[in-house]
């Protein structure tokens, strides 16, 4: 998946949960009204804010799928996969785009979201190298690795 559908999906429903979701939910039209039909853009806020509702209710603990504070709940991780998902196809569609979904990640969606909380997008390089029977193991997030 596109990286930068990664990160503008994380920042969206990052910024679902703070008071300023409807800056974001603007933005977001915003850029689907310059490749969509104005219709579709308006579906795609009226689904914003439903997700928003589902999200609430799960980190309120009062959906399914809520998790304990500090653990990632179900619910934030398929809304993340859902935007990502729509993200990732509309630059697929319009790779001319790209510049502008990073203006509104940098511009409008990053300030929205609270610091430390680990939604805030940002670019990591790794690099690595392995000489003869070596291994690297490099990641983002969490790793597991069994080895026999």
């Amino acid at each position: 998946m596109d990286p930068l559908a990664v990160a503008v999906g994380t920042a969206l429903v990052g910024a679902m949960a703070t008071d300023s979701w409807e800056q974001a939910k603007r933005a977001l039209v915003a850029l689907w009204r310059r490749v969509r039909p104005e219709a579709e853009a308006d579906t795609v806020g009226a689904e914003f804010g439903q997700a928003r509702t589902r999200l609430l209710a799960a980190l309120e603990g009062g959906a399914p799928g809520a998790a304990a504070p500090g653990v990632t709940s179900p619910v934030v991780s398929a809304l993340e996969t859902d935007w990502q998902f729509r993200l990732h196809l509309l630059l697929r569609e319009h790779p001319d785009l790209a510049g502008e979904l990073r203006r509104v990640l940098d511009a409008e969606l990053t300030p929205l979201l609270p610091e430390g909380d680990g939604t805030r997008g940002g670019t990591v390089v790794m690099k690595a190298q392995a000489s003869g029977s070596g291994r690297v193991y490099q990641a983002g997030r969490d790793q597991h690795i069994t080895e026999r």
